[in-house]
């Protein structure tokens, strides 16, 4: 970024009377919004950190800290011995799924289960009954309160099944997990703030903290998950407000976390009074899983758990269910972004939650995704890659020279659609290039085909391949 310092200084300055403890992410939130707002260009250079520090009455550490956080949200970049200059916007995050299907392509790309005429036919049945004996409520009102309080005892039943026990007042039906998501990061951390997660995590967590100005931190971890000395210690050092977790094999890395896993990261967000954000949207489905972060710390979880990827696809319904402390909040940013959830959807839900439809779906899937998963261990023979029985997909390392991005491509190019790693990182890299492979989206017999086409990508050489014209 070559530009003449005297057309790029800024004008602009903090206002210090607005900074709040800690000073280093009030100061980089009050930045980051100049930025968004217009108010500092693109190219425009910050003043030196020591002169922020006598302008605003920080030290030059604070200052330093700052200008760290905002390079790491790819905000500014710092040239030696020229300063820093504010980088030009960067564009929307591509998904990790192919938003279409276009032409013959094996899209392996989306988190789906298994799902055929089985499926479709309990959907048609439940809506031919549905057309007989929807309640009017379902159809003529829109008030949560109204609609709703039957389906809320029959959710908490649910949970307590998978081994959760909420009152029925403290459970929020959503439109599926993505609104519970953004309504618990909304009712536990306010723009400005930070929360922590996994340093592989969900892949909207990353643009929808960015479109709430919350800054998430990524959390070392092993192959259990995020490493409570490591939350322990950036806790340390102040301004987290959050965990966001998913503990239960949905991760990208399929992992499993123990018992004592969780009991110990209970401990660390008691210690810090953290909230704890748990997607267990696969609960239901992982056999002799651990009890939920929520039993382990009712009091600080806020727990989310979806129909969508345990039943059928089209089943867009969950719950988010919160402890007293977050209550109020959490029913205020639901409505405030959903409103209601699809009182169809949550009569459907509430239905086959009593009549064992659900349990049903659940065992049909295990026994889906066994043979889903044979396929892969027999058509990656040799190759590893981590997987877990009752997941939907698998996490596929690459070899040592090749570049995920490229690997993409060329699966794209051999008719298959795969996901990247870096969809899904937390933070700054170097990362591992690894890609995520869905299991359950398309036949057995594309899987085997779109797996075969992975395999010889992973024992070539990893040489891009030029296009044919």
């Amino acid at each position: 970024m070559k530009m003449n310092d005297a057309e790029v200084m800024t004008n602009w300055r903090p206002d210090p009377a607005t900074l709040i403890r800690p000073a280093y992410l009030s100061l980089a939130e009050q930045i980051a919004r100049a930025i968004a707002d217009g108010d500092l260009a693109e190219g425009a250079r910050l003043p030196p950190h020591r002169r922020m520090a006598d302008d605003l009455g920080l030290s030059v550490q604070t200052v330093s800290r700052a200008y760290e956080e905002l390079t790491r949200r790819g905000l500014i970049a710092g040239e030696v011995g020229r300063g820093s200059f504010v980088r030009a916007a960067r564009a929307e995050r591509d998904p990790p799924y192919l938003p279409e299907r276009l032409g013959e392509v094996i899209d392996l790309s989306i988190l789906k289960p298994v799902s055929d005429l089985f499926h479709l036919e309990k959907m048609r049945e439940a809506l031919r009954c549905l057309a007989e004996t929807l309640p009017p409520s379902s159809v003529l009102s829109f008030r949560p309160n109204v609609v709703f309080p039957r389906h809320r005892s029959i959710a908490a039943d649910w949970l307590r099944r998978c081994g959760l026990d909420v009152p029925a007042h403290n459970i929020i039906l959503t439109n599926g997990a993505s609104p519970a998501i953004a309504a618990a990061l909304m009712s536990t951390a306010p723009p400005g703030a930070a929360i922590a997660a996994e340093s592989m995590s969900h892949h909207m967590l990353v643009p929808l903290a960015g479109y709430l100005g919350i800054t998430p931190h990524a959390v070392a971890g092993d192959d259990e998950g995020m490493l409570p000395g490591a939350l322990d210690a950036l806790c340390r050092a102040g301004g987290i407000r959050a965990v966001f977790l998913q503990p239960t094999v949905v991760n990208p890395q399929t992992a499993l976390m123990g018992a004592d896993r969780r009991a110990e990261l209970a401990e660390v967000a008691r210690r810090h009074d953290l909230a704890l954000i748990e997607n267990d949207v696969l609960g239901p489905l992982v056999a002799d899983r651990p009890p939920p972060l929520a039993a382990i710390a009712p009091e600080r979880t806020l727990h989310i758990a979806s129909f969508t990827k345990v039943a059928v696809p089209g089943l867009r319904f969950g719950y988010l269910a919160v402890p007293d402390r977050f209550a109020a909040a959490a029913a205020n940013r639901h409505l405030a972004i959903n409103w209601i959830a699809n009182p169809t959807m949550a009569e459907i839900a509430a239905r086959w939650i009593g009549d064992g439809t659900v349990e049903a779906f659940i065992a049909w899937q295990r026994d889906a995704l066994a043979r889903r998963h044979a396929i892969a261990a027999a058509a990656l023979a040799d190759i590893p890659f981590r997987a877990h029985p009752q997941s939907l997909h698998l996490w596929l390392p690459l070899r040592p020279g090749q570049n995920e991005d490229m690997f993409v491509s060329q699966a794209r190019q051999r008719g298959v659609a795969i996901a990247p790693g870096t969809a899904f990182r937390i933070g700054e890299g170097p990362w591992p290039q690894a890609v995520r492979i869905s299991v359950g989206s398309t036949s057995e017999s594309e899987l085997r085909a779109g797996l075969g086409a992975i395999a010889s990508l992973m024992l070539a050489d990893p040489e891009e391949l030029m296009l044919s014209i």
